[in-house]
């Protein structure tokens, strides 16, 4: 962690922990009229996380201006790629939050495929975008990008993790 901020990456954490830490309850509990929908947190989520994500990585890569230029647009597409892939997972959160203590066998064996399915395609994307990260950076660059890129998604699908319920035996 060379030259990853700790601070940065501790405000990402907490930030994702306190819009996620409501979804517990509520898919325990009935919604109150006031308390915000579950799609409303993972929207908030979203556009909080897109916005700090691009900051951390813009404070550790340490770009010239020169590889700005040509990064930022990248980073862009693959933002933009993530998010259709995100559209499903929180898609499928949502359904989660609101069904799980009714799911049938057949409803759970398709969601744990999905969520495979997902980390599968994200995997790709990455595969996929490599190359073209690595035709603007340097190895180095190219390699820290991904190694930020992977450390804040995996906070956050912690945090997904944490506060979902988990499926009774």
């Amino acid at each position: 962690m060379r030259r990853f901020e700790q601070g940065a990456l501790r405000a990402a954490f907490i930030t994702s922990a306190a819009i996620f830490l409501p979804l517990s309850g509520f898919a325990q509990t009935a919604n109150p009229a006031n308390a915000p929908t579950i799609e409303q947190q993972v929207d908030l989520l979203r556009k909080d996380v897109r916005s700090e994500k691009k900051q951390i990585i813009a404070a550790n890569l340490k770009l010239t201006d020169k590889e700005a230029e040509k990064f930022w647009p990248i980073y862009d597409r693959y933002t933009a790629d993530l998010v259709k892939i995100n559209d499903t997972k929180y898609a499928l959160i949502k359904q989660y939050a609101e069904q799980y203590g009714s799911m049938t066998d057949e409803d759970l064996d398709k969601s744990a495929k999905q969520w495979l399915g997902l980390d599968e395609s994200v995997a790709q994307l990455r595969v996929k975008y490599l190359p073209t990260v690595r035709s603007v950076l340097s190895a180095k660059n190219t390699a820290l990008f991904f190694q930020l890129d992977r450390r804040l998604v995996s906070i956050i699908d912690l945090q997904i993790a944490a506060a979902l319920p988990l499926v009774e035996p």
